[in-house]
């Protein structure tokens, strides 16, 4: 009689593909509060296991795992981890991510400054020493990560947020609605979304905001919308972001992208770049895509109560009571049902 401990366990229940999750990153970037956040959807979640351990930990539970890989991590080498991750990939009843959380500089020394730890590279030497051995160190994981968490403005429900998102659903979904899209206006003064895929300017289109009954709305009024429908490029720029995504967004799909982002940006992000998101959503969400609608500077306002002129606060993923200009699409299918 074979011993059942020894037997590998690695399909879920229904046989649909297990995910693996490794989370990696720098030191005090949040991996941590991820691990917590996905042990809260169901998996089994393990910190800093010897590399040579991960099989084993797969082939011992029937449950997702997320695995804390880092530094501290005995054996850890870049190298290491991504050979172990390639092995997962090729194992057919596996799902295998990666994700990389980081933060910057400046946000990484505040919170050492405010727990007082040393880190973990840098023991006898200034904190900002380890985080410069540890980002060269992991730099070759960031490269190769499917999702990228810059969390220096991101608060803890948004994180989660972030986190539920892209590993809370059923990981046996297919096609289009297996990818979650992300549709995002902003800013371009406020900076570039750093999560982005794919960006477009729409800076060349007529400005609402020369218009001094339109101003102070946003392109979530009808008349705003309206008003930049009027320009005589609209049309055809519209369709040419709509023809290139109905080129490149299956393409993501077949190289087994689980999330996209689409950035739309203009002067203020309150108005051209609002109403195209809108639309965009709404034009996607009817033809099977799983969409998700930020609108990073109205998001801004609302929480500070004032328009938003500072630099990148990534309020794209704002907690669960989220103002309008945050929400999920479920594909028109998925309405209906």
């Amino acid at each position: 009689m074979s011993d059942s401990h020894s037997q590998p366990r690695a399909e879920a229940p229904g046989g649909r593909p297990r995910r693996v999750v490794l989370v990696t990153g720098l030191s005090g970037a949040g991996k941590a509060s991820i691990l917590r956040a996905l042990e809260d959807l169901g998996y089994q979640a393990i910190d800093n296991p010897p590399l040579t351990l991960i099989d084993t930990l797969i082939s011992s539970t029937d449950r997702p795992l997320a695995i804390g890989v880092d530094c501290r991590t005995q054996g850890f080498d870049a190298s290491a981890v991504l050979t172990a991750l390639a092995r997962l990939r090729a194992r057919a009843e596996l799902e295998a991510h990666l994700v990389y959380v980081w933060a910057e500089t400046a946000v990484l020394l505040r919170r050492y400054t405010e727990t007082r730890r040393r880190h973990p590279l840098a023991p006898a030497a200034p904190v900002a020493e380890g985080i410069a051995a540890e980002e060269a160190l992991t730099a070759p994981l960031r490269r190769e990560a499917g999702l990228v968490i810059d969390t220096s403005d991101l608060e803890l429900a948004s994180l989660r947020a972030v986190i539920e998102r892209h590993y809370g659903g059923d990981t046996a979904m297919e096609g289009r609605a297996g990818m979650q899209l992300g549709l995002i206006s902003f800013a371009y003064p406020a900076g570039l979304p750093r999560e982005a895929d794919l960006v477009f300017d729409a800076r060349f289109l007529r400005n609402p905001h020369y218009d001094p009954t339109l101003r102070e709305r946003t392109g979530l009024d009808p008349a705003v919308g309206a008003y930049v429908r009027a320009d005589r490029d609209y049309e055809e720029f519209y369709a040419r972001i709509k023809a290139l995504l109905a080129l490149v967004l299956p393409r993501f799909v077949q190289e087994g992208k689980k999330y996209a982002s689409v950035a739309i940006g203009c002067t203020g992000g309150r108005h051209r770049s609002v109403h195209l998101v809108e639309t965009l959503a709404k034009d996607l969400s009817e033809t099977g895509w799983r969409v998700h609608v930020t609108h990073r500077e109205l998001a801004a306002a609302a929480r500070t109560g004032s328009r938003r002129t500072g630099p990148d606060t990534h309020a794209a993923d704002a907690p669960h009571k989220t103002p309008p200009a945050v929400r999920e699409d479920a594909p028109a299918q998925a309405r209906e049902a």
